[in-house]
């Protein structure tokens, strides 16, 4: 070989050997890179009694993701509502909906009533969440937390502050309950289980209604599903009562008043008619309402939400996830009634 072939040969394999050496120590030394992480584990110690040395040990397993950063950049809910709905409302997650519901009847009739929420409500969720069970997520809960802990994007909403809460969390889920940290997986934002529950939801939310002494939120239909039931239920689910209905809009100038963002009830029915704006079922004048508006391929769409909606928004903030949950629930219960 050439002496100037050689050389060239060796400059590549040095650089490979240093690319190589950069994305071992990207991969599995987050501990060392980050100071961040000295300062969680001496937070861990000081605030819940943690040791340090088990924390910062715990850390530096952990491995930096830069997929986990892209996703949580893009999330689905980004998508404008046509986009968005059918990713969730298909005949495949109808039909598992109807399934898993005649499967697991009687559990799901005991946290309905247990808990007074609706049975379609809390098949629909576990369909929009995890396809029933079938995608629970790949990543370890331990590299997405700390990833989006540390590594987060800056966007001056303190977003890194919520995951460095949920990773700390997720340490105390783990003495609670017995977790193996270093072996959980879940979503790239760290969501855990059939309900995808993130570690702060899960230590106060889940439930051990199948009595083993454990909440078990992967392998425990009774626990999984008493715990979404749960979830719903603190939130201030009212059984029996409307979700949603689609508005009708009589002033155009009130369409573009009309926030996709703020879905909270804080109006009464008569308050929204006397703007334009009404329901195209009747409900009482006194009911709380908001007005929610949906982008449609061939314009917005306006629906007239309600406490329940709401509470939907409550497991994940975004109306768009709350309307497909719905029309998930209404589908799956048409398929039962059939």
């Amino acid at each position: 070989m050439p002496v100037a072939s050689l050389r060239g040969s060796l400059l590549n394999i040095k650089r490979i050997m240093a690319l190589a050496l950069v994305s071992v120590l990207s991969a599995s030394c987050l501990a060392q890179q980050h100071p961040g992480a000295a300062d969680f584990a001496a937070k861990a110690e000081t605030e819940h009694g943690l040791n340090p040395a088990e924390v910062e040990a715990l850390l530096q397993d952990a491995r930096f993701k830069q997929s986990i950063v892209d996703a949580i950049s893009r999330p689905a809910e980004s998508k404008p509502w046509y986009d968005y709905r059918p990713i969730f409302i298909t005949d495949k997650r109808i039909d598992g909906g109807v399934a898993f519901w005649r499967e697991n009847r009687a559990l799901i009739e005991q946290a309905s009533e247990q808990f007074g929420v609706d049975p379609q409500i809390i098949v629909a969720i576990i369909g929009v969440e995890t396809l029933y069970g079938r995608i629970t997520g790949s990543y370890r809960v331990l590299d997405a937390l700390t990833t989006l802990s540390f590594y987060y994007p800056d966007t001056g909403n303190d977003r890194s502050g919520f995951f460095s809460r949920e990773l700390m969390h997720f340490l105390l889920l783990g003495k609670e309950e017995g977790l193996p940290l270093r072996d959980v997986t879940g979503s790239y934002a760290g969501a855990m289980g059939l309900g995808q529950f993130m570690p702060s939801s899960y230590r106060e939310y889940a439930v051990d209604l199948d009595g083993d002494g454990r909440r078990d939120l992967w392998s425990s239909l009774p626990d999984v599903i008493g715990s979404v039931a749960n979830y719903l239920h603190r939130h201030g689910w009212q059984p029996g009562e409307a979700v949603t209905v689609p508005a009708e809009i009589g002033n155009a100038a009130n369409r573009e008043q009309i926030s996709r963002r703020n879905f909270k009830p804080e109006k009464t029915v008569a308050d929204l008619a006397a703007a334009g704006i009404t329901p195209l079922e009747p409900f009482a004048p006194e009911t709380q309402a908001a007005v929610v508006r949906l982008e449609e391929k061939d314009g917005d769409a306006f629906w007239m939400t309600f406490q329940n909606f709401y509470v939907i928004t409550r497991y994940n903030r975004s109306p768009l996830y709350a309307m497909a949950v719905f029309e998930l629930s209404e589908a799956i219960r048409a398929g039962i009634e059939e």
